[in-house]
């Protein structure tokens, strides 16, 4: 699903021009680097492929009724930026990214598997929810000045430079504290917290005003932390025989 949304959105944007100025690395059809059928049939595929793993956690777990979250999940990721109005150009990406890459994604993969959701899930879908929205924040960030040339709307435009900051800090920091209640139980999920010290760099460097380049260094580090946070949360969860219950 990440791999289609990006190509779904480098075909859409580079049919609108969007692209035409942008500061971090070239987009396929923006450059001209590939036709925008063959993106196009890119994004496709892999929703299609997608669509067949989800089906097969259907079948696995006997919960088909998720056949339409996956299918809502489809739709919102190519009209993100695709159609006639995309909601990504009227400020309402990062819900999106919310519900998709933090609800759905982090409560999907607990609930085909335990057949329930938790409380302590429920927190980690809206960390996991927030850091997508920080890493999204970040590349609108970095593209402020060219989305507002082209008309794209996105959060970050529509607040203006220094909320938008403000914004990316709160979402990352907002996502470190979440660390605390989750660990009420399972203290070695404290390790999670690890991740505090590149969000207080992360968080410094966009407050501080980050710009062009900076910014897509600032893009790849937030990414990085949304991965070693899910990964650290992961392991202190898992019912491994050497954590002290």
């Amino acid at each position: 699903m990440q791999v289609g949304v990006n190509f779904a959105n480098d075909y859409s944007d580079g049919l609108r021009g969007t692209d035409q100025a942008r500061q971090g690395p070239q987009r396929l059809v923006g450059s001209g680097a590939a036709r925008p059928s063959t993106v196009k049939a890119a994004a496709l595929t892999a929703f299609a492929l997608a669509g067949l793993a989800g089906l097969g956690l259907c079948y696995l777990s006997g919960h088909w009724w998720l056949v339409a979250v996956g299918l809502g999940c489809v739709v919102l990721a190519w009209f993100y930026t695709g159609g006639r109005r995309p909601y990504g150009y009227a400020g309402l990406g990062e819900v999106a990214v919310f519900l998709c890459f933090g609800l759905v994604a982090t409560l999907g993969t607990l609930y085909v598997q335990v057949s329930t959701v938790t409380w302590r899930g429920v927190l980690a879908a809206v960390a996991m929810g927030l850091l997508a929205c920080a890493i999204l924040m970040a590349n609108n960030l970095r593209d402020l000045a060219s989305d507002k040339r082209a008309g794209k709307e996105t959060l970050a435009v529509k607040l203006g430079d220094r909320p938008a900051r403000l914004v990316y800090q709160l979402e990352m920091w907002a996502a470190m504290a979440l660390v605390v209640p989750m660990a009420v139980g399972r203290w070695h999920v404290l390790v999670v917290l690890l991740m505090a010290v590149p969000t207080v760099r992360l968080g410094s460097a966009v407050g501080e005003g980050a710009r062009g380049a900076e910014l897509v260094t600032v893009l790849k580090a937030t990414g990085q932390v949304q991965l070693c946070y899910g990964l650290l949360l992961a392991l202190s969860l898992a019912e491994l025989s050497f954590w002290p219950y």
